[in-house]
């Protein structure tokens, strides 16, 4: 904690002294022209310095990074390598400030205090060797690219839980997360699958049946004759009923009147027979045909919703047929 401390107000005191201060304008990103690249970077350092100092250190790393790719410079790499450790970045840390003992060279400024900083970044950082089913993924860890397979070594990467994603053209990227502990150097075996088939996945897949479903019995047209028929008979015997009951009483008034004809007493009886024997004939070929049209109609119920109830004056049915 103490050498971070220390070395972060190194950087400031280094991000104040350089490399504009100390450096002579030609070393540095001074130019005499105001739209020069080194004029440009020079705006980008500075900016990131201002952030730096506010602790708006994500920011602040853009503008150093933009500075050194317009002008690079090995002092900047040193503002970007702290500015990584800020955010616990350690592994690109670690990477930035290597880089920078390695262009600054033997004479680089605060040589000493980058080593040990190096040295409490080797222990906070792991490896990860990530290896795909094919060739040409491109792997990303954390969202950042880091190369394609086959990778040519493992991935320096800052301890911790990391997220790896495998990426191929006409595949499903694989995302796997691991946990990385310091000096780790955890192994990755990432399977892409194949592509799915038009927007489904790979198999046998059920395909909705558009044909109607054929339905055995009898036809919507006789089952609506039935019910025709069933209501004509027992309309029929209904009508037949009541003349049998009117003729019964005209032959119950017949034998009460003196003097009786006997003649209208056979006519008077035979209505009588003959009214009732329509009525229980129309009567049971009512029930007969009902019977037989409300079977086949509930057979043919395609939602099996049909009720069937008493009501006042008869049956009541309701249902889809």
């Amino acid at each position: 904690m103490t050498s971070r401390r220390t070395l972060r107000a190194l950087l400031v005191v280094h991000l104040v002294s350089a490399p504009f201060v100390v450096a002579s304008p030609s070393a540095a990103f001074a130019a005499d022209a105001p739209s020069s690249p080194m004029k440009e970077a020079g705006k980008h350092f500075q900016r990131g310095v201002s952030l730096y100092t506010e602790a708006d250190y994500r920011a602040a790393l853009v503008e150093f990074k933009r500075a050194y790719e317009i002008a690079p410079n090995a002092a900047v790499l040193y503002n970007i390598g702290q500015t990584h450790y800020q955010l616990q970045n350690y592994a690109a840390a670690l990477s930035t400030l290597e880089r920078y003992l390695t262009e600054a060279g033997a004479a680089a400024p605060h040589r000493a205090e980058v080593e040990q900083t190096m040295e409490t970044l080797k222990a906070r950082v792991g490896k990860v060797e990530v290896t795909t089913n094919l060739p040409d993924c491109e792997i990303t860890i954390d969202d950042e690219l880091v190369g394609k397979t086959p990778l040519a070594q493992p991935v320096l990467v800052s301890i911790g839980r990391r997220k790896v994603t495998a990426m191929h053209d006409g595949r499903p990227p694989e995302t796997r997360f691991v946990e990385v502990a310091a000096g780790d150097t955890v192994k990755m075996a990432l399977n892409l699958t194949e592509p799915e088939r038009g927007g489904q996945p790979v198999g046998p897949t059920s395909v909705p049946s558009t044909t109607t479903p054929v339905q055995s019995g009898p036809s919507t047209t006789l089952l609506t004759a039935g019910w025709i028929t069933t209501g004509v008979l027992g309309a029929g015997a209904i009508t037949m009923g009541v003349l049998a009951l009117s003729a019964s009483s005209d032959l119950k008034n017949a034998h009460g009147t003196y003097p009786t004809n006997h003649d209208d007493l056979s006519k008077k009886a035979s209505r009588v027979t003959t009214f009732s024997a329509i009525a229980d004939v129309a009567g049971v070929a009512a029930i007969v045909v009902g019977g037989v049209t409300l079977y086949f109609t509930l057979s043919r119920s395609r939602t099996g919703d049909v009720k069937v109830g008493v009501a006042p004056r008869g049956v009541s049915l309701q249902g889809t047929f």
